[in-house]
């Protein structure tokens, strides 16, 4: 336990610290080639939900087998290689830095270049269409996504590490990398990616509740700038104002807590999707709300962090 501890807060710094480097291999891109073969693999077979099983028994099979692999024969060698391994492993799970860092081209985009800038950056990390989105457009589906992945890129991952280590951290990783690629309600993958998209729902319920509250507290110790009374309000009212069970939850914090609206319509190839409001529009969304959803972002990662290096301080010292 001693060494799992020693890694968790070692590669939760080092996410902090470097973030991640496009230069640098990392293993989410295997998890995105294994699901790719295993798409190629099993689509084409007749019943869809069926494959979309196979799908994801491949695809979570392998993971594990390869993270319990790795890890394993590292600690073999030698508990000191062990923590190194372990403590990378948990670094390339955890996307605080890297979460900030995109979010913030998006800003400078907006910043220094203009609007064509603004919406090639936001572009990169939304899936909605962005040719058509104004300034107030771009810097909101930028903060939509910061809010969004607090929890699916820190808190949930966090938890699952504290949980199970870097095992079970990759399987949750496989799990939302599956429904990133699969999880999509069109004509291709309605029926083989529902699985993928049901367990990524499944995954993501405790952690975007638990997500919710953490962001919620960070409201209020952030100072004036923040509103945690109308954070834990329009969590309460709009928490399900998404088609996902799970979305809305740090949505309707961050709109809260920065009194601003968020969500409504948006254009997905081509096709506007409506879709209600999050929030209230107290005031307009601005340039510099950004900046303040990754403070949320931060505090909410570091409130977590200490929450689950201190359960684990507590289960190693109730082992004596």
């Amino acid at each position: 336990m001693h060494y799992h501890i020693i890694a968790f807060v070692a590669g939760f710094l080092l996410d902090l610290l470097l973030g991640d480097p496009h230069a640098f291999p990392h293993p989410i891109r295997l998890i995105g080639n294994i699901i790719s073969k295993g798409e190629k693999l099993f689509y084409n077979k007749q019943n869809k939900l069926h494959a979309g099983k196979y799908l994801v028994g491949w695809a979570l099979g392998l993971t594990a087998a390869l993270a319990t692999g790795v890890l394993i024969g590292a600690y073999l060698v030698t508990p000191y290689l062990g923590i190194l391994v372990e403590t990378i492993m948990t670094y390339q799970i955890l996307a605080t830095k890297c979460l900030k860092d995109e979010s913030m081209k998006v800003y400078h985009a907006l910043d220094n270049d203009g609007l064509e800038a603004g919406r090639t950056a936001v572009s990169m990390i939304v899936g909605r269409d962005t040719d058509c989105l104004d300034e107030i457009g771009v810097t909101k589906a930028a903060v939509e996504t910061i809010a969004e992945n607090t929890s699916d890129g820190v808190i949930a991952p966090m938890l699952f590490l504290m949980l199970g280590g870097p095992i079970l951290g990759f399987l949750y990783k496989a799990v939302n990398t599956m429904d990133s690629m699969v999880g999509y309600k069109n004509d291709k993958y309605l029926e083989f990616g529902r699985c993928a998209a049901k367990l990524d729902d499944v995954c993501n319920f405790v952690p975007s509740r638990v997500s919710a509250f953490l962001m919620i507290a960070a409201s209020f110790l952030l100072g004036k700038t923040f509103d945690g009374k109308g954070a834990y309000r329009i969590f309460k009212r709009d928490r399900f104002n998404h088609a996902s069970p799970n979305s809305a939850q740090t949505e309707a914090v961050c709109a809260g807590a920065l009194s601003i609206q968020l969500a409504g319509n948006a254009s997905y190839f081509g096709k506007i999707h409506e879709k209600p409001y999050i929030g209230d529009a107290i005031r307009a969304i601005e340039l510099q709300d950004i900046k303040r959803a990754n403070q949320l972002l931060y505090a909410t990662a570091w409130i977590c962090f200490i929450l689950c290096l201190g359960i684990l301080c507590v289960i190693q010292f109730s082992c004596f």
